[in-house]
């Protein structure tokens, strides 16, 4: 049992056989967290209880999103509103992650194929060299979250169930949901781009693991209807991707109304521009992205070069050109079938 009241209930043979077949990655095992049926790798139970014990500030901005609903795009935006709204901060230029740490991404690390976090790596060594005092054993992630200048603005993927039980009452928290059909699409390319998932199936596949709950941090809709029924707690701002796509500017005026940031007419057009798309792509993969052994660690230089990075295409509607008629019944009957105790006014119930 977990701290936060989730039963540990390993994957059915017929259900890991599955995953172990399309996802290299994955088969150090899986499991389900129930209530809620959470599905995870194994190695995320190492973290899970100190995830729910992490001690939150009042000054804290908690960006949680279900994967590949814009959560890089609204970190950047939140940290440049805080730290960069002169767009003369040095540290502009440090990967995202580091500025807004990932919180839970050391239990994403340990996987099949992928080296866990050890002495002779990058990231083990600068974690050892700037905070001599500090294990990395103890979680690298964990520790930069904690550690982070305030205010911190930090990153989730986990459901509001599994995040510290204090957490709305102590701080800010931005949640960003997506259409799952372009949900789907970007998180199939992500799961073959990026090694921690190795994702080898066809994309006819992975819309079966989506609408059976078998990707990561599933299930895609109790996650969103968690953030979705703390919409009105004053610490919560639900936010729609497809909303921030169609008015950027007015979506970063109100998050940083409800940050408690006032910003100057020229401020917010500077960050609008500054958190682009393409300025996001071409100052992160025009830079980070270069074929060496480093990359080859971690990501698909071969998806990378054929079917784009990290930063692909951020579009609305994406699905369209990608998905067949009988993906898109599939998921239409399921997200229908889901959305049926969600309020009117949610986007994504007449699809």
């Amino acid at each position: 049992m977990l701290k936060s009241g989730h039963r540990i209930v390993c994957s059915s043979l017929k259900e890991y056989e599955k995953v172990y077949d399309d996802f290299e990655a994955h088969r150090v095992g899986t499991v389900r967290l129930q209530p809620g049926n959470w599905f995870f790798t194994t190695p995320f139970i190492n973290y899970a209880d100190q995830v729910y014990d992490f001690k939150l500030k009042p000054s804290d901005v908690v960006v949680v999103t279900y994967p590949k609903c814009g959560t890089t795009w609204t970190q950047e935006i939140v940290w440049t509103i805080l730290k960069n709204r002169n767009l003369d901060n040095p540290k502009a230029s440090i990967p995202i992650n580091a500025r807004c740490p990932f919180i839970e991404f050391d239990f994403l690390m340990n996987h099949h194929g992928l080296p866990i976090f050890e002495p002779g790596q990058e990231i083990y060594d600068g974690f050892h060299s700037m905070y001599p005092d500090r294990n990395p054993d103890d979680g690298i992630f964990l520790q930069l979250a904690e550690l982070a200048e305030d205010p911190r603005v930090i990153k989730s993927h986990l459901p509001l169930s599994l995040l510290p039980p204090s957490l709305l009452d102590t701080s800010k928290v931005l949640y960003i949901a997506r259409n799952p059909r372009d949900v789907t699409i970007s998180y199939h390319h992500h799961s073959r781009l990026i090694r921690n998932h190795n994702y080898t199936g066809n994309l006819d596949s992975f819309v079966d693991h989506m609408i059976n709950d078998r990707l990561m941090f599933s299930p895609y809709w109790e996650h969103i209807k968690e953030g979705w029924n703390k919409r009105n707690h004053p610490n919560m701002l639900f936010c729609f991707y497809e909303d921030m796509k169609a008015d950027p500017k007015k979506e970063i005026d109100r998050i940083a109304k409800f940050i408690n940031v006032d910003l100057t007419e020229t401020q917010l057009d500077n960050i609008v521009s500054f958190t682009s798309f393409d300025a996001m792509k071409n100052r992160t993969e025009v830079v980070s992205w270069k074929k060496d052994a480093s990359t080859e660690t971690y990501f698909n230089n071969e998806v990378f070069q054929n079917d784009g990075g990290f930063f692909r295409k951020g579009q609305v509607n994406d699905w369209k050109s990608k998905l067949s008629e009988e993906q898109i019944q599939k998921l239409e009957e399921w997200s229908k079938k889901n959305c049926e105790d969600f309020d009117d006014d949610f986007k994504y119930k007449k699809m």
